[in-house]
């Protein structure tokens, strides 16, 4: 007896549940800008107005609702607007924020050895974040950066 069919029905199964489960977690959310070239329209449909075009892979935004293959997000500026989720990532990352530079240091703490002095509008890539402190990484170098620093850590 061949297994086959029943290869092909659960296959098919787990296809059609995937998105469905994809649609199930909860606003809000972070996620990043996963393509070199992003719309962001003022509505959920490309027959919307183009407000924004962003170029910065990695930015973070905000979810703050879905409505079918469409995201309504938030920027860092706090700019609101609509792209498509393909566009999407839920890589995590943050951007530096505030008056300065920001120190990114070898361990959490002030004492650490600086590595590097990160400018406001620097994207980079966010792993843990704990006592105040985030666990980065820009290019291939990692540290640590001030969670107060940063805008995309915590809960959205």
């Amino acid at each position: 007896m061949s297994r086959l069919p029943g290869v092909i029905a659960i296959s098919a199964l787990i296809a059609f549940t995937t998105p469905a489960f994809a649609q199930n977690v909860k606003v809000p959310y972070w996620a990043s800008v996963r393509a070199e070239v992003v719309n962001m329209r003022v509505g959920p449909s490309t027959s919307y107005r183009i407000e924004w075009v962003y170029k910065r892979v990695f930015l973070p935004v905000k979810i703050i609702r879905r409505e079918e293959g469409w995201r309504l997000v938030e920027d860092p500026d706090g700019t609101k607007g609509w792209m498509l989720g393909r566009m999407l990532s839920r890589a995590r990352s943050a951007i530096v924020i505030g008056e300065g530079q920001a120190d990114m240091r070898k361990e959490a703490n002030v004492k650490s050895a600086l590595l590097w002095r990160l400018e406001p509008g620097v994207v980079i890539r966010l792993h843990d974040c704990k006592s105040g402190w985030c666990n980065v990484e820009l290019k291939n170098y990692k540290g640590f950066v001030r969670r107060d620093r940063l805008w995309g850590p915590g809960e959205p």
